[in-house]
């Protein structure tokens, strides 16, 4: 056995339970367990025999995630009381027989500026539920109010989302712009450790840099083949909305970034390539300060991806996965492991996979981004870049891993690691969405 395999062999590559407890990528509340859904029907069932109460008991059960410890409600008085948290923003309410209410306190201010109540009143035309408005203490609030009659559980659900989606969007965007603002109940958002906010600041600042170099300096024609260069962008925009998990002026950036690219408008894609390196240009530039100070753990309750099913995920790979070998034939290695890096992460960024689909795509990034999770405290390693070495055992292992995992649902998944081409990681990249792409998602039961 040689020194490489005796130093990453099966033995020294713990299993995840025993890693940093770090999170990644967008909260989706699509993986619920079977006692949210039966509080579910028993919410409605409750509501539509007039029994209120109970039923947004058995709602409040069925947004309640264990793991996320985000929500919370108690009885007192003949009402209910409740508390649910989206990111920064905790949304707070009561029930009782006539009606339903439910507030974010998004900023406070000392003084009322045309610029912000501007822009809050033309948010409140966009709104179906919600309104901002302004409480007695000051405070930008978001509101949301029903009667108990005409409020059932599928309102109740969207009205919360928006309202709480919304104020988690909003104050971290409004405290950027507009310096009057002041910070409001935050207590209950958790501080990441310094050297983990200096391992994300690391790789935001070098990565964006490597990708602008390669676009300025590398082999390929930025202006030939500008097709390229797009996927090039877009896979780290995505990469770095899941590993980074942004808050704030970031996050807006990212999504940013998404909403101007898949604009239909007269922009080429060479022009459109141009305003997305320059708008990372900038984000590589803000001080580290800024960085740190949207950098902190949160709580939340829904999410904001699509659900899909595994044909979905299909869908994706079959369209763009091909496109990736003109450029692997022509030597261009860090575009052609764009695409594959372009499929992960946009499928992380957008949708809400089968569960399989999610913890293999999180292995792809831990594979290919090796040393960012070395450096946050990770002990598996799968790749030695100064070796340009694939560790096999632990890759296969760690897949068989997820497949444990999800065997109670997914009886029928069965990845075929023997195709695995650990000859280079665009190769690599290439034959490991295949195995994703071949699976069989299908329940039984």
């Amino acid at each position: 056995m040689g020194f490489f395999d005796r130093l990453f062999s099966a033995s020294h590559q713990p299993d995840d339970d025993s890693q940093p407890d770090i999170r990644f990528g967008r909260y989706s509340d699509s993986y619920k367990q079977k006692n949210n859904y039966q509080a579910w029907d028993v919410a409605l069932d409750l509501f539509d025999k007039g029994d209120y109460l109970d039923s947004y008991k058995s709602f409040f059960q069925y947004l309640r995630d264990e793991k996320e410890d985000n929500v919370k409600y108690w009885e007192a008085n003949g009402s209910i009381h409740f508390e649910l948290y989206q990111g920064s923003k905790k949304i707070s309410g009561t029930a009782d027989s006539i009606k339903l209410t439910a507030e974010a306190k998004v900023a406070k201010t000392e003084s009322l500026n045309v610029g912000f109540m501007r822009r809050l009143m033309e948010q409140n035309f966009d709104l179906k539920y919600g309104r901002f408005a302004l409480d007695d203490d000051q405070n930008i609030t978001m509101v949301f109010d029903t009667y108990t009659l005409d409020g059932s559980p599928y309102k109740l659900y969207y009205a919360l989302k928006e309202v709480a989606t919304r104020a988690d969007k909003h104050d971290d965007l409004l405290l950027d712009e507009f310096k009057m603002l002041q910070a409001v109940d935050t207590s209950h958002l958790r501080p990441i450790p310094d050297t983990e906010k200096e391992v994300k600041y690391e790789f935001i600042t070098s990565q964006i840099q490597t990708v602008l170099t390669e676009i300025e300096d590398g082999k390929l024609d930025k202006d030939q083949y500008p097709g390229g260069i797009a996927y090039l962008l877009l896979q780290l925009v995505y990469k770095l909305d899941y590993l980074i998990k942004p808050e704030g002026y970031m996050m807006e950036t990212l999504e940013r970034i998404h909403r101007t690219y898949f604009a239909k408008d007269d922009k080429s894609t060479a022009q459109k390539n141009q305003i997305l390196a320059r708008e990372l240009s900038k984000l590589k530039d803000r001080p580290k300060s800024e960085f740190f100070k949207e950098m902190y753990r949160v709580t939340a309750t829904f999410g904001i991806t699509l659900p899909v099913s595994h044909d979905r995920i299909v869908s994706v790979i079959d369209n763009e996965l091909p496109s990736m070998d003109w450029y692997l034939d022509n030597d261009f290695e860090a575009v052609a492991l764009a695409f594959p890096s372009y499929i992960v992460s946009y499928c992380m960024f957008s949708y809400a996979a089968p569960k399989p689909d999610r913890d293999l795509f999180h292995l792809y990034f831990r594979i290919i981004n090796n040393g960012f999770f070395t450096a946050l405290g990770y002990t598996n390693s799968y790749y030695d870049p100064e070796l340009k070495k694939l560790n096999k055992r632990a890759i296969r292992r760690a897949i068989e891993h997820i497949v444990d995992q999800n065997r109670e649902e997914y009886q029928r998944c069965n990845p075929n690691t023997a195709g695995l081409n650990f000859t280079s990681l665009p190769l690599f990249a290439k034959s490991y969405l295949t195995m994703i792409r071949n699976l069989d998602l299908t329940k039984i039961g």
